[in-house]
């Protein structure tokens, strides 16, 4: 159950943080897998920690994000790739000119 809980949020993790950078990457189908990656390794890790079970749940789904736009964002700026002024604005809710 929590293996489909990573895949999932690393899918959507690592997708948006493949969405962020701009110039010829991988595309979005390695960021997605990419983000699964990050996000199993991360979880496993805090299970192996000894925070799985019913309290870590959380703990390690959140750990499962912070896998996936790690190793996404590695990706990509080992690719060349930078981020994007105006989709860090438009993820943040803002209009390109608050910068």
């Amino acid at each position: 159950m929590y293996l489909l809980a990573w895949i999932v949020v690393g899918a959507v993790v690592g997708w948006g943080s493949g969405r962020i950078f701009q110039g010829n990457g991988y595309g979005p189908l390695m960021d997605i897998l990419m983000g699964i990656g990050g996000g199993v390794v991360g979880g496993f890790a805090m299970s192996f920690a000894g925070l799985g079970g019913y309290r870590g749940t959380i703990i390690t789904t959140l750990v499962a994000m912070v896998g996936a736009v790690l190793l996404t964002v590695l990706a990509a700026y080992v690719n060349g790739r930078t981020p994007a002024i105006s989709s860090v604005c438009k993820v943040a809710g803002r209009g390109t000119r608050s910068i």
